[in-house]
């Protein structure tokens, strides 16, 4: 397949702050690794207004997919990602770069996805285009396994 980039798109720069003015975020980033599961490691759950990104991936606005992640609650408050799902198709939302840009995205879609049928190549799969994954937890709480049953995921493309 032809991977050359399509569209608009940025170089390469660590994102700095997330802003969604719709849902009220405005949050610091930390990187994320894959753990040995091969999932997406969440970000600390100590710190309820902080997102991470996939750092090995895309940066946000780099062509291909960059993954960024956040808690919807923790155990003792609802976290950044707590509205996520109040997004709609068409939404716009910032990420601010140490590049001293800042990348606009606009929302494609939104879908929830079971954890154990979660489509991994669609949500992680790079695209010639700088897209953007929002993921947080849905669905039901599981005591047990102390994780929801779900997870929401916003996709983006860069405007």
């Amino acid at each position: 397949p032809d991977s050359r980039p399509v569209g608009k798109h940025l170089p390469r720069a660590r994102p700095l702050r997330l802003l969604i003015p719709k849902i009220s975020v405005n949050a610091p980033f930390t990187d994320l690794a894959i753990g040995r599961a091969g999932r997406l490691e969440p970000p600390p759950a100590d710190n309820t207004n902080l997102v991470g990104w996939y750092a090995k991936g895309a940066s946000p606005g780099e062509p291909g997919t960059s993954i960024i992640a956040g808690h919807v609650d923790t155990a003792t408050s609802a976290a950044v990602f707590a509205n996520l799902s109040g997004l709609a198709k068409g939404d716009r939302f910032q990420v601010v770069r140490s590049d001293g840009r800042s990348a606009s995205f606009e929302v494609d879609s939104m879908e929830t996805f079971d954890k154990d049928t979660f489509p991994s190549n669609r949500v992680y799969a790079d695209t010639p285009r700088a897209q953007v994954r929002l993921i947080t937890c849905a669905g039901d709480y599981d005591r047990q396994v102390k994780d929801y049953t779900a997870n929401l995921v916003v996709f983006a493309h860069l405007v």
